[in-house]
């Protein structure tokens, strides 16, 4: 049975969803809207665009309006989404030409994402005080930057976001000063043995860390002059507002039930609380393996992954999440930084009986004398059962893949017994004869 089916934004989630029902389920009458100008923009690029490592922000794309309705859907875009009235099944729109929408649906997918946090702090509307979330973000400080005289930049906020821009900033010529109300930098991803490598890294090259500050105010005339916290106050010619994000569910009109952050509160088929209404990527939750239990995790990666299942879902094709474990990564200046699952602060927060192990060698064998780093790696794993609850690498090399073992790991119950004498294959050009992850699993 064809169906009626309404998608409400389009970037990764929504386009996610778009493509698995336009590919997969023919017949389907498809219509999506968006307030954006743009489809599929790949945020996490962002960094790499302003600090000028790629040559522009067309790779950063990989969809748009013109090949969704190539595949038969009807796309929408600059139509924000005003209203939905869920018991009569209407979706309510309106274009920037102020033609109003008034579109029905058999089923419904919510692909709103998420907004910037923007504190209520004395200079948050001066000039040259930048969020940095959409492509037109980027472009502008990109023109802004442009400008000799903008030669101070101070980034709030160290998390993934924060460290790339302030890598970025670097690159582009600039004095940098990075500042977090935290201890230190990255640290809902990784325990402090691994956030203080970063932290030296960062100032290696030249960023000014100012971690365990508030910022209380912003000060200028038009344009920002200078950014107060409650320790110091430091010079700027620009300030980026990195803060964090929030779910963007405005549209629940208090009729979907909500987590306690505000996300829409979804099952494992990405259905809401309402039937025949699925809510994907940043607007809505996930299912975490590591805590066994509902969670809030925004990811790119998490987005395209519940788009697909609500995708199958909607078309009558039953299709249930697995879950996700949170895995990440960053890479500033050659240091390569990846996680999943929990920390262990995270885990003794949780109140969890977790313990953790460290190990730190070097990829290859002694002999491999060229282009041979070291690797360091946490395993946290629960004393009792001796379930892996999540790991933590680092390294000058390029471990990402090692990161995808555990993530199933995680997922898959696997104890860290298991991974003693677990068999991965030795070649010299790749590690050494007893994996430093078989050696890591030994010392629990």
């Amino acid at each position: 049975m064809m169906s009626k089916i309404v998608v409400v934004g389009a970037n990764h989630a929504g386009t996610a969803a778009l493509n698995t029902i336009l590919d997969n389920f023919k017949g389907n009458e498809v219509t999506a809207f968006d307030s954006n100008s743009n489809i599929s923009f790949l945020g996490c690029g962002m960094a790499l665009w302003i600090g000028k490592q790629i040559s522009g922000p067309e790779g950063l794309f990989y969809s748009n309006k013109e090949k969704l309705e190539n595949k038969g859907a009807r796309i929408f875009m600059e139509t924000p989404v005003e209203s939905i009235d869920y018991e009569n099944k209407v979706v309510h729109a309106k274009g920037e030409d102020g033609t109003e929408y008034h579109e029905s649906y058999d089923k419904l997918i919510l692909a709103t994402g998420s907004v910037p946090i923007v504190p209520n702090i004395e200079g948050i509307h001066l000039k040259n005080v930048q969020l940095v979330k959409l492509y037109q973000n980027a472009e502008e400080v990109i023109e802004k930057l442009k400008d000799e005289t903008v030669k101070e930049v101070v980034v709030v906020g160290a998390g993934y976001i924060g460290v790339e821009l302030a890598e970025a900033f670097v690159r582009c010529g600039k004095e940098v000063t990075l500042v977090d109300c935290a201890e230190t930098c990255l640290s809902g991803y990784y325990d402090k043995d691994f956030t203080d490598i970063m932290r030296e890294n960062l100032k290696k090259h030249g960023v000014k860390v100012a971690f365990e500050e508030t910022v209380q105010r912003i000060e200028g005339k038009e344009k920002v002059e200078k950014v107060i916290t409650d320790k110091s106050e430091y010079k700027a010619d620009m300030v980026i507002m990195a803060i964090g994000f929030k779910p963007n569910t405005a549209l629940g009109n208090s009729k979907l039930a909500l987590f306690k952050n505000g996300a829409f509160l979804v099952d494992k088929h990405q259905e809401t609380s309402v039937k025949g209404v699925y809510a994907v990527g940043d607007c809505a939750t996930v299912y975490d393996n590591s805590i066994q239990e509902v969670n809030y995790i925004a990811l790119a990666s998490n987005a395209v992954r519940s788009g697909i299942v609500a995708g199958n879902n909607s078309c009558g094709k039953e299709l249930e999440s697995g879950g996700v474990q949170g895995s990440n990564g960053i890479s500033i200046w050659g240091v390569n930084m990846l996680s999943t699952g929990l920390t262990l602060a995270k885990a003794e927060k949780l109140g969890l009986n977790a313990a953790a192990v460290d190990y730190e060698d070097y990829q290859k064998p002694g002999f491999m004398e060229e282009n041979n780093h070291k690797v360091k790696i946490k395993i946290v794993y629960d004393k009792k059962s001796r379930v892996v609850l999540g790991a933590q690498m680092t390294s000058e090399y390029d471990i990402s893949m090692g990161l995808h073992m555990f993530s199933l790991a995680i997922q898959e119950k696997v104890t860290i017994d298991k991974l003693k004498l677990v068999d991965l294959f030795f070649l010299p050009h790749f590690n050494q004869p007893y994996s430093y992850i078989a050696l890591a699993a030994q010392q629990a």
